[in-house]
């Protein structure tokens, strides 16, 4: 519709022109960013796969205040502008944790982005035991959706909401799961596997 007006009422070409193709490039993004891309799902109940597409950037033994209020293994992923920012259920289970963070605005990848940034926090049990995730904004994203609910059941590899620009997903894990990723590795939801539940090989943590 705007672009039939603009043709329609701009006669100048030099103008109408360069607005139309701006138009077009805008739809164009706007259906890049929001892609709902169909993948594989690795086989295995106990499998943890990523959350979101993007970078490792974060893999520690640190403690989880929140919810599980116990060590854990922290995997973080950063979404860059052109990452897919759709979020995919990492296991199946049963949802019983979900609470949303107002918060600030600082870049996604630094440290304190995980306790100050808007942000919500999920945690699903299945038989393999508690992993606990949360969506947090960057400093261009200005909206968070989640799906989540306590008692909902979550599909693996299923949409489970979605952070609108750059941002970041921090998984917790048990530390007795086997982790499967390591830092500065590129990751894409659904199809790589994090981690495996249940099993004693823990390997060292990364600063």
């Amino acid at each position: 519709m705007l672009i039939w007006l603009i043709l329609h009422f701009i006669s100048c070409l030099y103008v109408s022109f360069p607005l139309v193709a701006l138009l077009i490039f805008f739809m164009g993004f706007v259906i890049f960013f929001f892609r709902v891309p169909s993948r594989m799902k690795p086989e295995g109940d106990a499998l943890v796969t990523a959350v979101a597409d993007g970078e490792i950037v974060v893999l520690d033994r640190v403690f989880e205040p929140e919810f599980l209020k116990r060590e854990c293994i922290q995997v973080s992923i950063y979404m860059d502008f052109f990452n897919v920012h759709v979020n995919f259920w990492p296991v199946t289970g049963e949802v019983t944790y979900y609470k949303y963070h107002p918060g600030k605005y600082f870049l996604a990848f630094l440290p304190k982005a995980s306790e100050l940034n808007e942000h919500t926090s999920v945690c699903m049990r299945n038989g393999y035991g508690d992993v606990f995730f949360k969506q947090l904004a960057g400093t261009f994203c200005r909206r968070i959706e989640c799906y989540a609910e306590p008692g909902r059941t979550g599909v693996r590899g299923e949409q489970c909401g979605i952070i609108k620009f750059g941002s970041r997903i921090d998984m917790y894990l048990p530390l007795d799961a086997d982790i499967k990723v390591k830092l500065g590795e590129e990751v894409r939801a659904c199809e790589t596997v994090i981690a495996e539940l249940g099993k004693a090989k823990l390997k060292p943590s990364s600063n």
